[in-house]
């Protein structure tokens, strides 16, 4: 299966998302659901992620101690 892609935008699947993130995508499930994670795209019942998103997303969770 292939990623869909429109111009530099990268949408993933929960999965995709979560392997990404190396998180179970029951955890990510749980997050959306709380509010505390990433941002998401709700397309009818799909959810997508930006990859761009997740990846700041991260980024601004890095902690030096």
């Amino acid at each position: 299966m292939t990623t869909p892609e429109f111009g530099n935008i990268v949408l993933l699947t929960e999965k995709q998302a979560a392997r990404l993130l190396s998180i179970s995508f029951r955890t990510l499930q749980a997050w959306r659901r709380t509010g505390v994670g990433p941002s998401f795209i709700k397309l009818g019942r799909a959810v997508r992620y930006r990859q761009q998103d997740l990846i700041e997303w991260a980024d601004g969770h890095r902690r030096t101690s």
